[in-house]
């Protein structure tokens, strides 16, 4: 007898299987939460819920299809939203909403407002406005988790930004880099809120304080941050490019070569900046040829920075004066 799927290609010892037989694990703890009276036993049942959800993300890292994903998204997003309504300080939960509403964002909202604004340029301000709402949204979920592990963190970060980041560990670092992630990116959708510019040195003590941490963090995310962040701060250091390249080495490193993301920043901050287009079309060409198969992990976020590499290549006559 065929296994379920095999006619598709799929077997029972497949990817997409594991996946699947993890979404019936979390709806049937879901259906265990609410039929069961206990209030002790209905809170097991919500923590096993939580912890499964908390770590379902992964699974939609390895997906080939971009589309897909975006569509399954915020069912998830919303899923982790009501389970945070009963246990408000699960780290693990708070972390997956920091991830995925940066994520969700980014991918399915700023992206696609850029993609549009050459026909429709009022619709691509909304939804830039939208994108930043997300990113808030993201930051607030981030800034939560931090302050479950350390309290009146929320508030001090504001006042004094490294005093409130010097007690973090690496146990923090993950909570970190997203909430930096979400915070930086509703700052450049938001340049026009002198209030939500103010909290910079906020953004920067979080992503130093993980540097300090893990710099080897998620095989160079932050490093990558740090290319970006360095081209942004290029009025007030003068070798900003040199240390944004200094990044993007030390990414490629940790990387092996094999993310997109490092190629598609540099061209993106530095080689605009410095208005070096062969440099630029350079690196995103290579970006275009990482194999997406050569890390599975890996797979869906190189086929959403390459395809922003695309797309960059395409619109190259609207940043280059030559």
């Amino acid at each position: 007898m065929k296994a379920p799927f095999a006619e598709c290609g799929v077997t029972t010892d497949s990817p997409q299987i594991d996946s699947l037989n993890h979404s019936y694990a979390v709806v049937f703890f879901f259906a265990i939460a609410v039929l069961l009276s206990g209030c002790s036993v209905r809170s097991m049942a919500v923590g096993a819920l939580a912890d499964a959800v908390a770590k379902s993300g992964d699974s939609y890292a390895a997906d080939n299809d971009v589309v897909f994903v975006g569509l399954a998204s915020p069912f998830g997003l919303k899923t982790t939203e009501g389970l945070l309504e009963e246990v408000p300080d699960h780290r693990g939960l708070l972390l997956s909403a920091a991830r995925g509403f940066t994520q969700y964002a980014y991918v399915y909202i700023e992206q696609p407002a850029n993609e549009i604004e050459d026909f429709d340029v009022q619709r691509a301000y909304a939804e830039r406005a939208r994108a930043r709402r997300m990113y808030l949204r993201a930051r607030d979920y981030g800034l939560r988790g931090l302050e479950a592990a350390h309290p009146a963190f929320s508030e001090t970060v504001y006042r004094d930004p490294h005093q409130a980041t010097a007690v973090m560990t690496r146990d923090d670092v993950a909570l970190l880099y997203w909430t930096a992630a979400a915070w930086a990116s509703a700052i450049s959708l938001g340049k026009d809120d002198p209030a939500l510019v103010a909290d910079l040195p906020a953004v920067e003590a979080l992503i130093k304080r993980a540097y300090v941490l893990d710099e080897s963090y998620d095989h160079g995310a932050i490093h990558v941050f740090l290319i970006s962040y360095e081209m942004s701060q290029s009025g007030m250091h003068q070798d900003a490019a040199a240390r944004a390249r200094a990044h993007f080495q030390r990414a490629l490193e940790l990387s092996q070569g094999r993310q997109a993301a490092p190629y598609v920043a540099l061209a993106e901050s530095v080689m605009i900046a410095e208005q070096n287009r062969r440099e630029y079309e350079a690196l995103l060409q290579q970006a275009l040829i990482i194999d997406i198969d050569s890390r599975p992990e890996w797979r869906l976020a190189n086929l959403v920075m390459q395809r922003r590499a695309r797309w960059l290549l395409v619109h190259a006559d609207n940043v280059f004066l030559e």
